[in-house]
């Protein structure tokens, strides 16, 4: 088969995204925008995330995945090779044909919201009806995370009621959370991250969040885009959670940073066009090397130079709240640059 027949397949098959890991990848779920699943070999699990919408080619195209537990990506074609088991490109082909050529089943119409659940839509009203932080449960959550001094540059707010829905068969819940603003590279909103709290305050068993099944989710589109702690020109720190990089704030108070939300968003997030160097606040875990090698491969194509600090403990803010700001400070301080030292570092008096 020629690439061009091959590239038709797989743009084919992105047109019908969905379609394809419902059969395929069944042992996955829809979650907004993206199906995730274990792997591409149809594992239950989350740390593959396969793009359900979007151009046919560039980023954000339709069909594209990541999984972040292994660095893998590719497109629909691969989806169907490794979840078949197929060997040779021929068999592949054939079985991308079949597929194609299956009748699809008719959706149940139902009505459709003016802002749709999980849009950006939805997320910017849930993000003009949230208030500021200060003084409110969110503030006290950081607290008690270690976070004194919350550096979050106006990209967290406060929902004293936001809804919480277990899955699409449970009533609905409220809860307070805390909100984060995910922005693209100009600062316009596309999407929202709700913590939900604990009013009852903190447990080492859940950190103050919430005793439900799913504390953090995330709505709208995040492919690319991350919370945002400052404005990024020339050096950015980038990491997984909001609570890591607000940790790392604490001792790094004016060094622009942002939160992808997971392992396999902090591998694609697009950097801005001014950037000669990038952080890559590593949690300790299979997901998180996974991103970081991805992570690296992708700046220094760019020309980025990338620098992977690491924390002691699990991640940075366990670190903050175990070791102590001193030792963070200290960490942080022999794995930065020492230019970024005296430009973005808070030295203890």
């Amino acid at each position: 088969m020629m690439p061009r027949d091959a590239s038709e397949l797989a743009r084919r098959l992105a047109r019908d995204a969905e379609a394809v890991c419902r059969h395929y990848l069944s042992k996955g779920r829809r979650q907004g925008r993206y199906w995730t699943v274990g792997d591409v070999r149809n594992t239950p699990g989350r740390s593959m995330y396969v793009r359900l919408s979007g151009p046919d080619s560039g980023p954000g195209a339709a069909g594209r995945w990541t999984d972040a537990a292994s660095a893998e990506h590719g497109d629909l074609l691969d989806v169907i090779r490794e979840s078949c088991g197929l060997g040779e490109f021929r068999a592949v082909a054939e079985e991308a044909r079949r597929f194609l050529s299956l009748p699809r089943a008719e959706p149940t119409p139902t009505p459709r919201p003016s802002a749709p659940q999980g849009s950006p839509e939805a997320a910017r009203r849930l993000w003009a009806m949230a208030k500021p932080l200060a003084g409110t449960l969110a503030e006290a959550y950081l607290r008690t995370r270690g976070i004194e001094q919350a550096h979050h540059a106006g990209a967290l707010r406060f929902h004293p009621r936001c809804y919480y829905r277990p899955d699409e068969h449970a009533p609905t819940e409220t809860w307070p959370a805390m909100i984060a603003s995910v922005t693209d590279l100009s600062g316009h909103l596309t999407g929202a991250h709700r913590t939900w709290l604990d009013p009852g305050g903190f447990t080492e068993a859940t950190l103050g969040k919430a005793p439900i099944d799913t504390p953090r989710r995330a709505m709208g589109d995040l492919l690319g885009h991350a919370v945002r702690f400052g404005a990024a020109s020339d050096v950015l720190a980038a990491g997984e959670g909001i609570e890591t990089m607000l940790s790392l704030r604490c001792v790094l108070p004016t060094l622009p940073m942002v939160a992808a939300l997971s392992a396999a968003h902090l591998s694609g997030i697009l950097f801005p066009d001014t950037l000669r160097r990038l952080y890559i606040a590593r949690d300790d875990d299979p997901a998180g090397d996974g991103a970081m090698a991805t992570l690296i491969e992708r700046a220094q194509e760019a020309g980025i130079e990338p620098i992977v600090i690491s924390p002691r403990l699990g991640d940075f803010n366990e670190d903050l709240r175990l070791l102590g700001v001193d030792a963070l400070r200290a960490i942080g301080r022999v794995q930065i640059a020492a230019q970024d030292v005296a430009r973005f570092m808070e030295l203890a008096a």
